[in-house]
């Protein structure tokens, strides 16, 4: 991808076409080593999260890049078991100062229910936290604010109370999983979609279908599926700590033919 391809926020702020990951990448040496590399690449959208507990190992590879911070996208995640909206206050605080920055510029609700209890009913809780979350966006230590993993009727409960509306909502999205419901709904309702796990966890790499289509592109496995999820509309979130894959997984400047995404989406 070129630096220059964005998706628009609903507030106009400009987000990268493709985010770096940095879920389960180990804080420390790692993570620190990862994002140098990734920026390095030319990715300037990196994502974490309070839960992924590399927060700081990711602002101090950000500071010490030597790239203007205007020029790098930043997103971290209020943890999933955050449901009041005192701790979701408390909470954004403490990744501020993990960070170690003056300021992030997507700030998501990781889950709308604990991952103890996925799929519980957090509706109220929900709407209570949202408050915490517009308020922090109006102290600008955000530019921009959102959740993550919500359906349907999570969504529109934050709708239906909300000052501020989500900018983006960060869901599972890859070949064999496009979740076309919650992508259209995001559409409509002018919320930008990005697509975690575009690999399915490294699920697809052992694809014979998938593998046979991306020879004929000329491209790994992991671009192919990468450009899928962009060309769906939604923003991919690659992760990997490898130099050699990070670097593959932004050179997705190609175009898969119409009748070739028809074909992936019949994949199961």
């Amino acid at each position: 991808m070129k630096s220059t391809d964005f998706f628009t926020l609903a507030n106009g702020v400009k987000i990268p076409a493709i985010g770096f990951g940095t879920w389960q990448v180990p804080p420390g040496d790692i993570a620190y080593n990862s994002v140098k590399e990734a920026l390095k690449a030319g990715y300037r959208h990196i994502d974490t999260a309070q839960a992924y507990g590399n927060e700081a190992s990711v602002g101090q590879a950000i500071r010490e890049s030597g790239i203007d911070r205007s020029e790098i996208f930043v997103t971290s995640k209020l943890p999933a078991e955050i449901k009041s909206y005192f701790r979701a206050g408390r909470h954004a605080e403490f990744t501020m100062k993990k960070i170690g920055l003056d300021y992030i510029d997507l700030y998501l609700i990781h889950a709308p229910w604990p991952w103890t209890e996925i799929g519980a009913d957090y509706t109220k809780e929900n709407i209570e936290v949202w408050k915490a979350m517009e308020e922090f966006y109006e102290s600008g230590k955000t530019r921009s604010i959102g959740i993550s993993n919500f359906n349907v009727k999570d969504i529109d409960a934050i709708l239906g109370t909300c000052r501020i509306k989500p900018m983006a909502n960060q869901i599972k999205l890859h070949i064999g999983y496009p979740q076309e419901e919650i992508v259209s709904h995001c559409v409509k309702n002018d919320i930008i979609v990005e697509g975690y796990s575009p690999l399915a966890t490294g699920k697809l790499l052992n694809n014979k279908d998938i593998s046979l289509l991306s020879e004929k592109y000329g491209k790994s496995v992991s671009q192919l599926s990468i450009r899928y999820v962009l060309q769906k509309g939604a923003l991919p979130l690659p992760k990997s700590t490898h130099p050699e894959y990070i670097r593959q997984n932004i050179d997705v400047d190609f175009e898969i033919t119409a009748d070739d995404m028809g074909y992936l989406d019949t994949l199961k």
